[in-house]
């Protein structure tokens, strides 16, 4: 666990200002833009009377950072790959695993990084938040599960692939499906049977539900008629970060056999 540590370190340090910057810079834009022009559109048509609409949505702008944070971190190991720095990491007397294990930390620890600024623009948007601490800590834990199983995802399609740009097309063909197929930004009520399906075998909506459960004041509101057990959001969080960190482990060994 030392050099996992030690590699976590590094990743961190290495993060320029400007990445920092260009990772924290879409999802606060979501918030902002969409959110302010869906609450302005709902409130027009009566659907938001109460401002409603940031809170709905702040969850599921987490999750989209979270899965940035991941496509970011999963460029990071493609670039050293293609550097030779990871046969580096090699030739040293480290446990294979670390490296890896070092790799996925620094992306959760990004991603959280992200989660808490995009809460605080919520918050100063009109966000209500509960008190309830035992919440939040689990809600944080439900984060991380998301940001192990898609860290996980990034880091099998840059061990697969030895070209940036095959390697953004494959990530981005699976991003925006999982965004949009989920809660993220409509209850799933309000959504066709189909895309209901969809959402309901959707990791995203689940770690979304769970967090307006968890964290919010106004959980029952937001949620709509379709609120999923709370239980099950953990239990599929864990599920999908133990398959992604699966499909990392397997790409992992493969690349450097």
């Amino acid at each position: 666990m030392n050099a996992a540590f030690t590699l976590w370190d590094k990743h961190m340090r290495q993060m320029s200002s400007s990445e920092a910057f260009g990772l924290l810079l879409q999802p606060i834009l979501w918030v902002v833009l969409f959110g302010v022009g869906m609450r302005g559109l709902l409130t027009q048509t009566g659907g938001d009377q109460n401002g409603l609409y940031i809170a709905f949505m702040a969850p599921g702008i987490i999750a989209v950072s979270v899965q940035s944070g991941a496509i970011a971190g999963g460029t990071v190991w493609l670039d050293e790959r293609v550097r030779g720095i990871v046969k580096e990491y090699l030739v040293a007397p480290i446990p294979r695993l670390s490296i890896l294990m070092g790799n996925a930390m620094s992306i959760v620890t990004k991603s959280l990084l992200q989660a808490a600024v995009i809460f605080v623009v919520a918050v100063l948007m009109g966000m209500t938040i509960s008190s309830n601490v035992l919440g939040w800590l689990a809600g944080l834990v439900l984060v991380i599960g998301y940001g192990l199983g898609f860290a996980g995802i990034a880091l099998a399609t840059a061990s697969k692939t030895n070209n940036s740009g095959a390697y953004h097309a494959l990530i981005f063909v699976l991003n925006l499906p999982v965004l949009f197929l989920s809660n993220a930004l409509y209850p799933l009520d309000a959504l066709p049977r189909w895309m209901q399906i969809a959402a309901q075998i959707n990791p995203t909506s689940y770690v979304v539900d769970g967090l307006r459960q968890l964290v919010l004041a106004d959980a029952t509101a937001l949620a709509g008629d379709m609120i999923l057990p709370i239980w099950s959001c953990f239990l599929v969080i864990l599920i999908f970060a133990t398959l992604g960190m699966w499909l990392a482990l397997s790409a992992f060994n493969s690349a450097i056999e």
